[in-house]
């Protein structure tokens, strides 16, 4: 879809391609499980499923919409990033209340569970498959501690993913530059 979209005489630059983003295929993951772990551990008619469904989709959608926007907005695209974590955090916050309320554990690096999660946690090329075990596990707080995992880290990748749009804006500036230096370009060449 990015590249139909681009045309390289333009000023607008490629844009889009947010399914090879890791913060993306993360959220996407964070997103399924927390749709299965909803229905699964909360009544059917508890207001907290939509709650938490909400924040998993707009931490995925907002990746989705930040970089389909970032090819005329730089700025926007900053912002819904930056958005997409704020939504996880709140995501976060619901998980970590989940197991706070049951007299769960949250897992820290003590627990004899964190270091394989956090190993499993940086697996390659990982889908919903990796975690399906973790995540559809019979205990809750299992599930709820692969999750709060997996927005750790995807939390992480997009505090470095909002560093490194704030670097290429402040080298490469925004659309109006692009567009400026585009039409000096063009009246260049016709004179």
């Amino acid at each position: 879809m990015a590249d139909k979209q681009y045309n390289p005489d333009g000023f607008i630059p490629k844009h889009g391609g947010y399914k090879s983003l890791i913060t993306y295929q993360k959220a996407e993951i964070i997103f399924d499980g927390t749709y299965y772990f909803c229905k699964k551990y909360f009544p059917e008619r508890d207001r907290t499923i939509d709650q938490m469904v909400q924040a998993a989709r707009s931490g995925k959608q907002n990746i989705v919409e930040g970089s389909m926007a970032s090819g005329t907005s730089k700025e926007m695209k900053i912002k819904l990033t930056n958005v997409a974590r704020a939504s996880l955090e709140e995501l976060l916050n619901d998980y970590k209340d989940f197991l706070r309320t049951r007299n769960l554990t949250i897992w820290d690096k003590k627990h004899n569970y964190y270091a394989p999660l956090t190993k499993l946690l940086t697996t390659k090329d990982a889908t919903y498959e990796t975690y399906r075990k973790g995540i559809e596990s019979p205990d809750p707080e299992v599930a709820a501690n692969v999750l709060i995992g997996l927005i750790n880290i995807t939390s992480y990748l997009l505090a470095k993913q909002i560093k490194t749009l704030e670097k290429e804006f402040l080298q490469e500036g925004g659309l109006k530059e692009r567009m400026s230096q585009t039409r000096m370009e063009v009246r260049r060449k016709q004179k």
